[in-house]
């Protein structure tokens, strides 16, 4: 298989590259890292420096010519340091929305969009996006969080739409949209205190069940939102 993984220089991206590098059935793994390549990252991993915001590096991220299998997309934006997830509607960022629905959700059509010829020349082309439980609109019970909510909900929506395209454009692929868990990383770290110590994964452990989950897509359920232990989450 030939593997792209966007955002493999995050917490979870890194071990999905790691762990992809080390499969048999994989022939070429390319993540793309920010600004630099990661430490611990496996040999045997072809990395890419790319901004998910530059159009054209998305379209030639990957050779149009070469077949591609998998694309997980393991991009995010929480918060940049300086201003976190608003607890309420008068703390509404109009940088901080804008520049979710950028990296959390629009990425994801435009790979989509340029990679189509590659998909085309998979036997079984798979996209999976990690998304976020919070971008769930039935299970939002709390509130709060209105970017990174709403980008997610957005992603969710792109990952559906495009998997009822690809029934008849790419009718032996399958779209997910995956909740990984609370997983310790630079994007949790900040709001992990009342996280349970069974219920906070190593990146290792994400990717783990991420993969298992990915490797079960099939034509017949794509479009679909899932959680890390394969349960269907509702949109």
């Amino acid at each position: 298989m030939n593997v792209l993984i966007v955002g493999g220089s995050g917490g979870i991206g890194l071990e999905l590259a790691n762990a992809m590098s080390a499969r048999p059935d994989v022939d070429n793994v390319v993540a793309t890292y920010r600004r630099q390549v990661p430490e611990h990252a496996a040999t045997g991993i072809d990395w890419l420096q790319l901004d998910v915001t530059n159009q054209d590096q998305l379209a030639e991220c990957w050779p149009a010519e070469k077949p591609l299998d998998y694309l997980i997309y393991a991009v995010g934006l929480l918060h940049d340091g300086n201003t976190g997830p608003e607890k309420t509607v008068r703390r509404i960022d109009p940088d901080l929305f804008s520049k979710s629905m950028q990296i959390n959700a629009l990425p994801v059509l435009l790979l989509a969009q340029s990679l189509h010829k590659s998909f085309k020349l998979s036997d079984s082309p798979k996209l999976a996006a990690v998304s976020a439980r919070v971008g769930s609109i039935e299970e939002n019970r709390s509130g709060g969080w209105y970017s990174y909510r709403c980008s997610k909900a957005a992603l969710n929506m792109a990952l559906k739409t495009l998997a009822l395209e690809w029934r008849m454009a790419m009718p032996k692929g399958a779209v997910a949209a995956l909740h990984p868990g609370t997983t310790d990383t630079a994007l949790s770290r900040p709001f992990q205190a009342n996280v349970p110590t069974e219920k906070l994964f190593t990146g290792a452990q994400t990717a783990a069940y991420l993969l298992t989950v990915i490797d079960q897509l099939t034509p017949d359920n794509s479009g679909r939102f899932w959680s890390w232990d394969g349960t269907e989450l509702p949109w």
